[in-house]
Parts: C-alpha cells; structure tokens; sequence
C-alpha cells in the first residue's frame, strides 16, 4: 500500500469554516468557529483517506508574482472580517500544537505551494488528497491527485470528489483545459478579467472543441456564437494574461522534506490544552486519557456519623464551605462540602440521613458559616429552613449570570471553565439524560468527582466571581435585587396554581369544534382535501391552485410562513381561517394537551421560575412556560379560565400601566413626557394628537392604537419597514410618524442616540441599577448583525430597568405579605403582572400591599401606576 499525503489550502478551508459554522467565542471572547470548522473538516478527511503524511500550506500578505504581472488581480475582494482575521494565527497555532507542517512563501500562493508539492509527492509514488474550497484547483487532478471541495453549512459538511476522469465529465474538459476555460470565462472572486461576454457554458463549449484559447483563436471565424467570436478576437491578448493569471505553477522553488509532513500522534498534550483554552469541547473525544491529564480532586466519602460530625466541626471553624447537593430532595444520596481543608462527599446510608444533612446544614448557618452554592433555589427546595440565613448564602451561579448573561448554563463546568480556567465534565457527559441520583454510584470515580464539583467549583470560583461583580459595581443589584428574588421564586414554585381539569378538557373540546369546523371551510375554499400542516402541500394549494401572489419559492416548496399568511389574509378568507388553524392547533397541543401533563396529585401546576434566562433581566418559565400564554385572541385569554384559587380563595391581580414607557420618560429625562405621565394624561392619545396632527379630543380609537404601536415600537427600537409592517402602512409614512414623534419627545431621542454610542465604545448598556446587558454584535462586521446590537443598545437598559423593578415589587409584596402573617400569597409573575392567590376576607389588605409595595418599588420621576383586578378563575382576575 502506497503512501498518501493529504495537502489543506490554509486560507480557502478557514474561509469555507468561517461562514458555514454560527459565531462562536469562547470565554475570553476569542472567535473560534473557523477553527473549530477547519478542524472538523480536516479531522473527518483524515479519517477518510487514512493519509501517512499532512501538510496545510498559507497565503502571505505579500504581493505575488501575478499581482505583478496584473495589478487589479483580487483587486475587488472585501477585507477579511476581523473576526476571521484573528483566527488565522489562532489556526496556525493549533496546527503546530498538532505537530502538522505549515508552508508559507513570499511571492507566490498557497495554490502554487499545492500544486507544486502536489506535483512532486506524485512523481514519488504518493497518493495525493488536495484539499480547498476553491475549484480553480480542479487542473491539478490527475489520475492519482484527487482534489476534494468541501462545502461547509450549518448542518455539517458535503464533500465533491475530483480525480481527472470527474472533471472531464462536469465541464467536458481535461483538468489542464480546466485552465483555459478560466482564461476565458474569468473569475470575479480573483478580479480575472476573461473575456466579455463568455460564461462557464460558452468557455466549456469552445475549449471541449478547440482545447485551448489558442487553437481557438486560430479558428476564429468558426467560433460561435458570433458574439464570443468577436470578444474573444478583440479581447484576445486579455484571455491570454487571464490563462496566465488562472495557472497554477507547479514548480516553485520550496524548502520542506516529505518526511517533515509525516503524522504523528496529531493529539498531543499542548494540542488538549489549547483545545481547553479554546473550549473546544466537541474535539476532546480524539484524546487519550493520558494526554488530557484531566486535574482530579482528593475527595473523601464517608457515610459514617463519627467522621461525618468531625467534618461539620471542622467546617464551622474554618467558617466557610461551598456545599452541593447530590441529587434532590426524596431521592438524595447525600451532600459535597468544600473548605479549605480539602473535599468530602456524605453519603446517605447507615446512620447518615437526608434529615439528618438537612440538620447540619442549618446548623452551620446558625454557627454562622458562609455557605456557597451554586444554585440557591435547588438548596431551598431540599431544606427550606436556609431561607432564614439568606445573608450567609453566596449563589455562584447568579452573580456568573450578572457578569455574562449571555451565556446559554452557570452549571459547575461553565463556572469552572469561566473562571478556574479547567475544563471539567458536565453532569451531561457523565449522566446522559439520566438525573445526578440515578447513576449516582460511590465507587465509580467520575462521578465521584461531578459530585464533588457541586461544592468545589463554587467554593474556588467564589472569591474571583465576587470581586468581577464589585468591579463592575453590581455588588448592590445581586444582594438587594437578584438573591432576594431566589425566595420568592421558591414560594412560587412550591405554592403553584391550581388548574381544573375538567374545564381545561372542556377548552380542549371547545377548540376541537373550532379546528374541524375550520378544516371543513378550508377544504371546501381549495375545492380539496390536504394536510393543512405541510408547508408543501399548502403553498401549493395557495400559489398554484388559487394564484394567491408574493409566491416566494424556496428549496422545499413556496414559503407560508406568517409573513406572507399576514399580507394574503386581508384579502383572501381561506388564508384568515389558515391562520386561524394554526394559532388554535398551537392551543391545543401546547395547553389544552401540553398542561394535562403537568398537573400533580395536588391538582396544581408547579412551573419553575428562571432567573438566570434573559440577558436583559426578564424572568423565564417552563415545565411549563406560563410566560407565554396567549392573551391577544380570545380563545388564547380563554385559556386562562382554567387556573382556579384554592377553595376560600380568591385570584387578585395587579398589572403595572405602561411600565417600560415610563422607566423610558424617566431615564431619557424627556420633560414632554414626564409631564404628560405627572398630570396622568392617557399618553397613547396625546401621542396621537401630536404624531397625527389632529386635536386631543378628535383623536380616533384606530389612531390612538396606532400611536400606542409608535409609543412601543420606539422602546424596542423599531425601524421604519417594522412599523409599516405593524401599522401596514408605507415605509414613508412609517418614517414620517417616527420622526415626528422624536420632535414630539426630542429628550427620548438623544437618550436613545446616547445609549448606541455609549454601547459602543463600552460594548454594553447598563440599568438604572447597574445590571449590564454585553451587545458584541455592535463590533461585528455583518450589517444585520450590527443594526440588530443597535436596537438592542436602545431599549435593553429600558426592559432592563422595568425587569428590576418588578423583581423588586415581587421581592416586597412577598415579605408583606409574610410579614403580615397572611394566608394570601404570590403564586404567579407574568411579564408586568403579578397575581396573588388571596384569602377571601384578606383582600381589602392584598390589594393596599399591591399598591403600596408595586407603585414604591421604584422612584422615578413619574409615578408608577397599577391596575387592580379580581376574579374566580385567572380569566376573570384580568
């Protein structure tokens, strides 16, 4: 069996990775899906073609021998993105970690540095792999040089194979032809002029004929069609410098010896730990253990009571511990505490109890030791007594989530790589989908160690997390806003809300007859049956059959998303009632089914409540999301009529008006505003007086629906094609309404205008109580990208700062009403809204705590305002 050598066009493969795989950083903010890309090429190519020997060979920036004989040649490439510039070291540094050979030299290219070695490596009896996404190399294929163009997306990568055989059947032309057939079609992305007039088809045509551009020209008069003739006669000498241009040279002058190129281990211990750094995690499967080196702690088990009290000794005079808890409360298997002594698991068994645990745990609070975790709220649902001690209790996790809250999880691995700098094993790669208890084993070491990672991570991470949160002075947010809301997000959760089934199978059935009936008026609008559900089957019914317009055709099928459905609807009733489908089938298998499934033996729904979600601050919900229950349609708000209070009690809810406009009033100091909100004027309408031109009193419903759409579009900085959509209006009036309303308001649209610039020059916006909202994508150089990061620079202080607030009036109204000893509680926060589970003679009292603590949760420079509603079910309640 020959040797094989397999040769990477540095710059073509990164370039391909860059754009075929989404941004990714890691925690420094070094982009890395280039290389992550590359590799995951080059690494499936290896496996493939098993070559003996590898090499990757680089552009310089220096000029080449064809921008001498051509200055314009590339003349029309765009900069390298700098988020791709920067990865070209990074890339080259991973190479060397891998002990795989880089060739770079002045004056030529790394097509050039290919097909030279390309060349020489056959001629000494190698098989030769060429790898590029660039089809100029398709003339170096020979009989035993294959070239390989990968084609890199989202979905992974697809590969076209080229030996000399494969090129001659797409173009019809030998690989040395090949080149000739660029002279003449040219080729943009190399500024290549070719000739005027002749494509891929014409070139192929002539040159399958006549073989090269010169025999072509000899036969000039026989050349059709009568255009290409006359371009090629008169562009002649300029085919000539573009086949000149487009050849690559196969005999440069290099230095390198074959056997430099040979593999070796490829993973080697400097190669895992750049991997580390750059947390490429999906690569660490090609290490052996013995190169990964993987850090592990000295961890004691023990379930024996006399070792078990000697620790908690020990812990309460050290005075501070990081403690995890394996597994959750009824199916536990122990805790893992951390002090500065060393590590130790106990484990339930013998004398050693969950109760037990739970008692030393309040007992180390009591002694007054510091207890770190990093989930607070999962230690409350294991031992609620803790709640008294809140000031003892450091969550990791959240103070991570205020200093980056754009990360997708604040579990151990992510703290530990985040800010221990070690790469650990998530509880996903030792568990599976399987909970911590479940696979829980003492003898087996790996999880032995995550269990110890619980209290580890957060006891070392602790001190280095906490002084980055003074840093960026969000000491004050995380201790009277982010840990207080822990409580009251527990509460929540234990109390849930109760759903009666019986109505909500009665929901079911009410939307079933709407569903059918539906389907009926459809079929019978087509003129046929079909799946209503497929995108396919339905663009054809549309776009086809009824000629419906704004056809938008696609790989699968025409498009039917909601955009297009939105612009059809008006003027065609089938394309209502589809809507209509959608949204009501939506309903009943996210609600009237999806609830079913989350109802307890206690009758109550207990959805779990994510503070550490949203990057503005927002609260999150799922198991199920409450957040996102539709209220817009009526069979949506009717959903609602299924959450019931206990029987003695009463749904009061308390809803804040307008919140985000007037922490916007407040924070852009706009006096027309603040004005207008102090003397309680209704400001949708005012806005619409003014925006519109018509007088206070004159202003319409639909022109004061409107106005509000302009009065919130502004906050979430929309653009004038986004209000024309919302109002189905011109861009040109969009345009004109926006502009008014910022001479209307001109204080809003400095404020907003200030935000973007402070944005970027800091690459981050702040609250009005210092929570940070990162926007990287102000520094990217995509457009979008950029336009995007510009809106979210504009309104995420604004959603910010109300989030706070709200966290803040939950945080209070949940201390009255414990401190008032009152049987009414706080069961549900949705967006603006709180709804309190109340006593019925308690209401009188609920409803003086919502108004005291909700419209004093902040002090702005106009009031904060709430209305107040009550009910037998949620429904009614709003």
């Amino acid at each position: 069996m020959s040797d094989k050598i397999m040769l990477l066009d540095g710059h073509s493969l990164l370039n391909r990775a860059f754009y075929g795989l989404p941004d990714l950083t890691n925690a420094e903010g070094k982009h890395t899906n280039a290389v992550l890309g590359f590799l995951n090429i080059m690494l499936r190519y290896v496996e493939e073609e098993k070559p003996t020997h590898l090499l990757v060979a680089f552009d310089r920036k220096e000029p080449t021998f064809r921008h001498i004989k051509y200055k314009e040649y590339k003349g029309t490439r765009k900069p390298m993105p700098a988020e791709l510039h920067e990865q070209v070291p990074l890339m080259k540094e991973v190479l060397k970690t891998m002990e795989i050979p880089i060739i770079t030299q002045a004056g030529i290219e790394a097509d050039d540095i290919l097909g030279t070695i390309g060349k020489e490596a056959e001629e000494a009896g190698f098989d030769v792999a060429i790898v590029s996404g660039d089809r100029d190399l398709l003339q170096l294929a020979t009989k035993k040089v294959k070239v390989k163009i990968p084609k890199t997306k989202a979905s992974g990568t697809v590969t076209e194979d080229y030996y000399e055989d494969d090129v001659r059947e797409l173009y019809g032309v030998s690989p040395t032809e090949f080149i000739d057939m660029k002279g003449l079609m040219g080729d943009t992305s190399d500024n290549i002029p070719g000739v005027p007039g002749i494509g891929e088809k014409t070139a192929a045509k002539i040159i399958k004929e006549y073989h090269s551009i010169e025999n072509a020209h000899d036969h000039i008069e026989e050349i059709k069609p009568a255009r290409a003739k006359n371009n090629l006669q008169e562009y002649y000498e300029q085919a000539i410098m573009s086949k000149d241009l487009a050849t690559i040279k196969k005999d440069c002058d290099l230095s390198y010896d074959f056997k430099d190129a040979k593999i070796g281990t490829l993973f080697t211990k400097e190669a895992y730990q750049l991997f580390k750094e750059l947390e490429l995690k999906s690569l660490f499967k090609y290490f052996d253990e013995e190169e990964k080196e993987e850090e592990t702690l000295e961890v004691v088990t023990t379930s024996d009571l006399g070792e078990v009290e000697n620790l908690f000794s020990s812990i309460k005079k050290s005075g501070q511990a990081g403690l995890g808890v394996i597994g959750v409360s009824g199916n536990c298997k122990g805790i893992s505490l951390t002090w500065k002594e060393g590590t130790v698991l106990a484990l339930i068994g013998g004398f050693v109890t969950e109760d037990y645990l739970k008692e030393k745990i309040v007992e180390l609070l009591k002694e007054g030791t510091e207890l770190i975790v990093l989930d607070y709220k999962a230690l409350l649902h294991f031992v609620e007594e803790v709640r008294g001690y809140e000031s003892q209790i450091q969550d990791v996790g959240i103070q991570a989530y205020l200093l980056n809250p754009l990360q997708s999880a604040y579990d151990y691995e992510d703290i530990a790589r985040d800010y221990l700098r070690q790469m650990l094993p998530s509880r996903k790669e030792i568990c599976g989908k399987k909970a911590i208890e479940e696979v829980f084993e003492a003898e087996e070491e790996k999880t032995v160690q995550m269990a110890a990672y619980l209290s580890y991570v957060p006891f070392h991470a602790y001190p280095l997390v906490f002084e980055k949160l003074k840093e960026q002075e969000m000491e004050e947010l995380y201790l009277t806003i982010e840990r207080p809301t822990v409580a009251t997000l527990y509460d929540m959760e234990k109390y849930g809300i109760t759903v009666e089934k019986d109505a909500l199978k009665e929901y079911g059935d009410q939307l079933i007859g709407r569903i059918e009936e539906l389907e009926q008026n459809i079929y019978e609008k087509a003129g046929k049956t079909f799946n209503i559900n497929s995108p396919k089957q339905l663009g054809v019914i549309l776009f086809e059959d009824l000629k419906m317009p704004f056809a938008k055709k696609t790989k699968t099928g025409y498009s039917t998303n909601a955009d297009i459905l939105e612009k059809l609807a008006p003027d065609y009733p089938i394309v209502s009632e589809i809507l209509e489908y959608r949204q009501l089938t939506k309903l009943k298998s996210t609600y009237a089914d999806g609830l079913a499934a989350f109802i307890q033996e206690d009758g109550k729904i207990h959805s779990i409540f994510h503070q550490k979600v949203t990057a503005t601050g927002r609260l999150s919900s799922s198991d199920p999301n409450l957040q996102n229950i539709p209220i817009r349609m009526p069979l949506g708000r009717a959903i609602r009529k299924v959450f019931v209070p206990d029987p003695g009690y009463v749904f009061v809810s308390a809803d804040y008006s307008q919140i985000e406009l007037r922490v916007l009033a407040h924070m852009a100091g706009d006096e027309h505003l603040i004005d207008a909100y102090r003397h309680g004027e209704d400001i949708h309408r005012m806005t619409a007086s003014q925006v519109f031109g018509v007088p206070f009193e004159e202003v319409t419903p639909l022109l004061r629906r409107s106005a509000k759409a302009v009065n919130f579009g502004i906050v979430y900085g929309i653009s004038a094609f986004g209000l024309s959509q919302d109002l189905k209006i011109s861009r040109k009036e969009a345009s004109d309404y926006i502009n008014k309303y910022f001479a209307t308001y001109p204080g809003i649209k400095t404020y907003l205008d200030g935000n973007v610039a402070f944005a970027k020059q800091e690459g981050y916006v702040k609250t009005l109580y210092g929570r940070i909202r990162p926007i990287p994508e102000l520094s990217s150089s995509n457009f979008m990208q950029r336009s995007f990061g510009e809106r979210v620079a504009m309104n995420s202080s604004i959603q910010g700062t109300a989030a706070d607030i709200i966290k803040i009036a939950m945080v209070r109204v949940s201390k009255r009403l414990q401190e008032e000893n009152l049987e009414s509680r706080l069961i549900l926060q949705i967006h603006d809204e709180l709804l309190i589970e109340t006593k019925e003679n308690e209401r009188k009292e609920v409803r003086k705590i919502l108004e005291e603590e909700m419209m004093g949760a902040a002090q702005l420079k106009v009031p904060l305002s709430i209305d107040i509603e009550e009910g037998k079910t949620w429904y009614e309640a709003k």
